[in-house]
């Protein structure tokens, strides 16, 4: 993040997650893609880092009160090395383990964050389901009280984390009737009764983060885990989700540096017509183009992060991050792939990995066609004739 003007600590969180990067998730990345399973190696070097608790006060854990500016920061440098690895500690952080820490009681707090925040143990959030994606607010997973303890039943699709998680947020209706005043958020044990996770395979990309579908079954959850007032989940999970974009937005800025540095470095050493190609100007267009989206991009996250850190409103900056960024992405990667070439559509060369993680960004965490309704809404409020 060269382009920005960072404060002395970000620049050290940065070259600190950089090296890391360089040195333990590049090198691993190819081999964690193709085993398709969940790097303990990777995760075990984020946690000695206290990657996964940036954020999280030291009282429960965690690497200290931190701004999602240097959230952000872990989110790009993490995702440039391997966008596998920052799935999985992502949806473990800005999801899970923020969702404990933002909303849950002081009890809670301090019986939960604390494995997580550590690393020791794993957070997964469970809100999409089979038939509930963008509309949320149509999830069918039901919480029925009964003496003192809820009882969930249903299933939850497209989970990050769930089969190597020890707490998994989960969001559930208690009254179909009230639409969405009627969700409530509750932690579910890893080793509840009734609780079966099924792991998903066959992704496209994101291969080293694992992905399932969880099933409830008459599953308890006493009392004390259920996070906040009743009725109150879905304005819990709208706002977790308009935080985390900014993270995701941060991720998909990780995965263009990605792109764009295997593509610079290509065009340096290949040689066509007696010299580099990256002498062709037809690829310094290519290139800059590509630096020059990558560069918007890192801004308006930033821009985005700065605004939450600072309590000024962002919601609407936030989901322009994540469309700019996301869509970034997948562009830059697939110019990376052209760059490149034929070699380009083959495993060795390094793109391919990177094209198939970048086009699952457009997707989750609010497509991008959510987030051009979410602006539209801001554009239309804010200049009313």
């Amino acid at each position: 993040m060269p382009d920005l003007i960072l404060s002395e600590d970000e620049q050290m969180l940065q070259t600190m997650v950089r090296d890391f990067a360089d040195r333990e998730l590049i090198p691993r990345a190819r081999e964690a893609d193709e085993r398709q399973e969940f790097s303990w190696e990777n995760w075990k070097g984020m946690a000695d880092l206290g990657l996964t608790g940036v954020g999280i006060d030291t009282k429960y854990g965690g690497s200290g009160q931190a701004g999602y500016r240097k959230v952000a920061i872990v989110a790009e440098e993490v995702a440039r090395g391997d966008a596998g690895a920052s799935v999985s500690v992502l949806a473990h952080l800005s999801l899970g383990t923020n969702t404990i820490y933002r909303f849950g009681n002081e009890e809670q707090k301090a019986r939960l964050v604390p494995s997580l925040a550590s690393g020791k143990g794993i957070a997964a959030w469970a809100l999409t389901e089979p038939g509930s994606g963008s509309d949320a607010a149509a999830l069918q997973t039901t919480a029925t009280e009964r003496d003192g303890t809820y009882f969930l039943n249903g299933s939850k699709m497209f989970i990050t984390n769930a089969s190597v998680a020890e707490s998994i947020v989960v969001f559930a209706t208690q009254d179909r009737s009230l639409g969405y005043k009627g969700i409530s958020a509750f932690v579910v044990n890893r080793d509840s009764p009734g609780l079966t996770i099924n792991p998903l395979h066959g992704k496209m990309g994101m291969r080293s983060s694992t992905t399932d579908e969880v099933v409830f079954q008459d599953t308890p959850v006493p009392l004390e885990n259920r996070l906040g007032e009743e009725g109150r989940g879905f304005n819990y999970a709208m706002e977790i989700l308009d935080s985390s974009r900014i993270i995701i937005a941060a991720q998909c800025v990780g995965i263009g540096q990605s792109a764009l540095e295997a593509a610079v470095r290509y065009a340096q050493q290949r040689e066509t017509f007696g010299k580099p190609i990256a002498q062709h100007q037809a690829i310094q267009f290519m290139l800059a183009d590509m630096a020059t989206a990558v560069h918007g991009a890192r801004v308006v996250t930033m821009n985005a992060a700065t605004l939450k850190d600072e309590g000024l409103p962002f919601v609407n900056e936030a989901s322009m991050a994540k469309l700019i960024a996301s869509e970034m992405c997948v562009d830059v990667s697939s110019k990376a792939m052209q760059v490149h070439g034929g070699i380009g559509y083959f495993q060795d060369a390094g793109v391919e990995r990177i094209f198939r993680d970048a086009r699952v960004t457009t997707i989750y965490e609010g497509t991008s066609e959510v987030q051009r309704l979410i602006i539209a809404r801001q554009v239309l409020a804010q200049y009313q004739l």
